[in-house]
Parts: structure tokens; sequence; C-alpha cells
């Protein structure tokens, strides 16, 4: 998934979606251990897609407590 389709998403999508991705993981490794994966690739692109919906869930985080300080920070630099 392109990281332009994940900021489209809610925070609830993206839980859902990073879910789906760790179960989708681990049926990979299992399938790598087991047998033969028919595209040795697909492990990495999980692990790259779990790491951009990581990314979009801190940016809002930060977001969301920069947006909580700065009333607070601006009242104190006035005073």
């Amino acid at each position: 998934m392109k990281v332009k389709d994940l900021r489209q998403l809610s925070d609830e999508e993206l839980g859902l979606e990073l879910d789906r991705l760790r179960k989708h993981q681990f049926e990979v490794r299992t399938q790598a251990v087991t047998e033969k994966l028919e595209d040795p690739t697909l492990l990495t692109k999980a692990k790259r897609d779990m790491a951009r919906i990581l990314t979009v869930q801190q940016e809002r985080r930060s977001a969301a407590r920069a947006q909580q300080e700065l009333p607070a920070g601006a009242g104190a630099a006035k005073a």
C-alpha cells in the first residue's frame, strides 16, 4: 500500500489493516519454513507495509500531541 492511501484511512482502519498484515506476515513466515514460497519478497513487502502504517500512526500521534501542547505553550509565552 502507498503512504498516500494509508493517510486517507481512519485510525480504526489503520489498526485493522495492521492486524491483517501481522497475520499475513505470520502466514508467510510459516509457509517459508514449511514449504518453498512462490514469491520470496512477500515477507519483505509485508514488513514494509507494516512500517508504513506504524509511521502514519506515529505521525498522527505526534501531530495530536503538538496541537495539545501548542495552546498551553502559547499562553505561557505571553506571560
